[in-house]
């Protein structure tokens, strides 16, 4: 059974069905496996649980904000 993860941002429902189903159907025409076949996982995290250039999102976002 073919896996697909997403780490994102927090997202709505409406966004979660969207990027499944899009993630879904692009695999499915790449492989050639049927989209039943195919596990979706959706992680969401938080800024300040991600660093990015060696800072904190939450850091970065209010920096970039700031100039």
């Amino acid at each position: 059974m073919p896996t697909i993860q997403f780490d994102g941002p927090k997202m709505s429902r409406e966004q979660k069905m969207d990027l499944v189903a899009s993630f879904t159907e692009t695999a499915c025409r790449v492989t050639g496996i049927a989209k039943e076949a195919f596990v979706v996982y959706i992680r969401e995290n938080e800024p300040e649980n991600v660093g990015v250039g060696g800072e904190l999102l939450t850091e970065r976002r209010t920096r970039e904000k700031s100039s």
